[in-house]
């Protein structure tokens, strides 16, 4: 029997046959299964933070200078010093980074639904074990430097698109590198490497995908907004339904 990483360097050197329809599906039907419960999960997640949000910026900047900064006129990217800048742009980062393993443990639990096995609350939590989530954390900031190194680069070209463009191709060749790390026991830089290896194969069919994918997902904020929490966890079905049908389990 092969080893997962043969099976792996297979797929790179033969390549593999999927369809739009097929991964789509798939998709839809897990989401199906895990709307509610993760939708729900990811709401009371999303108030729980935004509560240590609030007070963490009562406590360092004051409520008053808090509500003068994100006054309308004072949101213009323009009137931003390079060091607030970067403050904002590190602190994306790393919330990104922290945040990585609870977005796993949504996988896992798209996983959980499509093979019948039961899942908890604590399934989306799973990934927050040292082992899993150091590889998580460096393969989020790896791709998030990527992205800002990339973008800042061709933004300086003058035409903004070219950043645009840039940033869209590292976010959509690095799309599985979760399910690799979770799935396949990869570590942050092989996981990379595979899921640049394997999408690059058929860029514009992930493309399309990803873009249903954010237009479904975008649906929700039209629904009282709380519809986004709901319609968020399709995201996370398509990452998995891309893995399964690219990768599969064996």
């Amino acid at each position: 029997m092969k080893t997962n990483k043969e099976r792996i360097q297979e797929i790179k050197n033969n390549g593999y046959n999927i369809s739009f329809e097929n991964v789509f599906n798939i998709a839809f039907e897990n989401y199906k299964k895990i709307a509610l419960y993760a939708g729900l999960l990811v709401l009371v997640s999303s108030v729980f933070l935004c509560i240590i949000a609030f007070f963490i910026i009562a406590f360092t900047f004051g409520i008053d200078n808090f509500m003068k900064v994100i006054q309308p006129e004072n949101l213009d990217p323009k009137n931003f010093s390079d060091e607030f800048l970067m403050i904002y742009i590190g602190s994306l980062t790393l919330f990104s980074c922290f945040v990585s393993p609870f977005s796993a443990g949504l996988i896992k639990m798209a996983h959980c639904a499509d093979i019948d096995e039961e899942f908890h609350v604590s399934t989306a939590f799973e990934y927050y074990q040292f082992k899993y989530f150091k590889e998580l954390f460096l393969a989020t900031l790896t791709i998030s430097l990527l992205n800002f190194g990339i973008s800042s680069v061709l933004d300086a070209s003058g035409i903004p698109a070219l950043g645009f463009m840039g940033s869209l191709t590292i976010s959509l060749l690095s799309i599985l590198t979760v399910p690799f790390i979770i799935f396949s026991d990869c570590k942050a830089f092989e996981a990379l490497n595979n899921s640049f290896a394997l999408i690059s194969k058929k860029p514009l069919l992930f493309l399309l995908l990803m873009a249903v994918t954010y237009i479904f997902v975008v649906t929700g904020f039209f629904v009282f907004f709380v519809g986004l929490f709901f319609t968020l966890p399709f995201l996370y079905s398509m990452y998995y339904a891309i893995y399964k049908t690219v990768v599969d389990f064996k």
